[in-house]
């Protein structure tokens, strides 16, 4: 099996095979925890960490897995960078923790992570495999920071609320009040419903996107009715 160009494997990642807008895997986190951008970015950075992690762990020892024990050897992999996560959370960011709840130990049964493990991770050298796993977890991020950060505007107001609990006292008043002090707020946002809403136009956007570019693509490449084709033989001097 060839391994793709790490160019493709970037694009794979952050749009062309995106986790959450065209494999359309771990919506579960996705749409409970991203009432807010500073959830969006914590279960982000936690499922980058433990992807990118497994992925490489996945790789180095991937002839010495039997396939018949191939995946709950990955899954046991997965289990011990989540383990690796939590303590990690709990020692520096403990109320982000609590806030995140049962969903920080779900990684282990995020099938985006399972996934790469088995589908690329596994067939693939260590430095690809790192690769694709940050470039997925990236991609995946980025669409949870997006998703929070649209129902935290409609539902609060506000953007970067809370920002300390990740990043220290320096965060905050990183706070922004976007649509003024007395709004009301917008509480279909931050239910579950906002979410597969707004998770909803996000897929239907990038649907929209691919559209037209493949359409402008096809366009360039159309023949003229009519063209002829010409033969040249011999040399011009």
């Amino acid at each position: 099996m060839a391994t793709p160009a790490y160019g493709e494997i970037t694009r794979n990642g952050l749009w062309k095979n995106n986790p959450a807008l065209v494999q359309l895997l771990g919506l579960c986190p996705l749409l409970a925890v991203t009432g807010s951008v500073v959830n969006a970015i914590g279960l982000g950075l936690a499922t980058t960490g433990v992807l990118t992690s497994s992925n490489l762990a996945v790789s180095l020892v991937r002839r010495q897995m039997p396939d018949t024990v191939r995946l709950p050897a990955s899954v046991m992999i997965i289990a011990t960078f989540v383990t690796c996560v939590e303590l990690l959370m709990q020692a520096y960011t403990y109320e982000l923790y609590l806030m995140l709840g049962i969903f920080i130990p779900l990684i282990v049964t995020n099938c985006a992570i399972l996934g790469r493990a088995d589908a690329f991770a596994s067939k693939n050298s260590a430095l690809p495999s790192l690769v694709d796993g940050f470039m997925m977890g990236i991609g995946f991020t980025a669409v949870l920071i997006t998703v929070g950060a649209v129902r935290e505007i409609l539902g609060q107001g506000t953007l970067f609320s809370n920002m300390d609990l990740l990043l220290g006292p320096i965060a905050k008043d990183w706070r922004i009040t976007v649509l003024g002090s007395h709004y009301p707020g917008a509480l279909v946002a931050v239910l579950p419903p906002g979410a597969f809403l707004v998770t909803g136009l996000l897929i239907a956007a990038k649907n929209a996107i691919d559209t037209g570019i493949e359409k402008h693509r096809s366009q360039k490449v159309k023949i003229v009715p009519g063209s002829k084709r010409v033969r040249v033989t011999g040399r011009i001097v």
